[in-house]
């Protein structure tokens, strides 16, 4: 099963320095068949325009990845970390028994980004943030995770889930595979390009929930940016 999810019919929300668009419920936007998807609770789409962003807020019990699409982010916390996650790059926070932080967008240019909650395998624990510069090359072609409660995903921010993120750039006419072990949940984003899963067309910054589905073929059918969730 993979439920196209067109751009266009996302939730939206839209202020003078935020343009979102809600996977899922958040926030104000409210469908009661979209609360998540297994461990997978929040995919926002967010455009951050220049000089602006998220001020100090506080969260517990999550892992929040973030998947810079375009631009750059600036993480500051109550622990003191300090980074600046530019396009392409992937920055999680644990959230654990609590944690505060603000996410601004200090460029001169509108920032675009996914941001990507998953419930945790157990609560508390201390929080934590981390980022990693992945270089671009290693995932072309093929999905590499970025972030990942698998110790044998080497290289791959840990999170405190049993879920991985995996991101992949294809050029147009590439196709790449992903195995979904049996029981397991996905989501999969379009951050770029259009694409073909298993002969569903998904265009630019659509998503979809995909179940039962052993495997996935991947074909691009224009250069395409790829970000996909693999979850319980």
């Amino acid at each position: 099963m993979i439920e196209r999810r067109p751009a266009g019919a996302l939730g939206r929300f839209r202020n003078d320095w935020l343009n979102a668009r809600y996977h899922f419920s958040f926030a104000d936007w409210h469908d009661p068949a979209r609360m998540g998807w297994g461990a997978l609770r929040v995919w926002n789409d967010d455009e951050i325009a220049p000089k602006s962003g998220f001020p100090p807020h506080g969260h517990a019990e999550m892992e929040i990845i973030t998947y810079v699409r375009s631009g750059a982010i600036t993480h500051r916390d109550s622990l003191g970390n300090q980074g600046r996650t530019a396009a392409g790059d992937v920055q999680v926070m644990s959230a654990g028994s609590g944690i505060r932080h603000a996410e601004m967008n200090l460029e001169d240019e509108t920032t675009t980004l996914f941001q990507i909650w998953i419930q945790p395998g157990a609560r508390g624990g201390a929080p934590s943030w981390g980022a990693r510069t992945f270089p671009k090359d290693d995932r072309a072609g093929s999905f590499v995770a970025l972030a990942s409660g698998r110790p044998d995903d080497d290289g791959a921010l840990a999170i405190r889930a049993d879920a991985r993120v995996l991101g992949a750039t294809l050029k147009a006419g590439d196709t790449t595979r992903y195995d979904l072990a049996p029981g397991r949940l996905a989501y999969l984003a379009t951050a770029k390009g259009e694409i073909e899963v298993n002969g569903v067309t998904l265009e630019a910054r659509d998503g979809a929930a995909i179940r039962d589905e052993r495997v996935l073929e991947v074909r691009a059918l224009k250069d395409a940016e790829v970000v996909l969730v693999d979850t319980v």
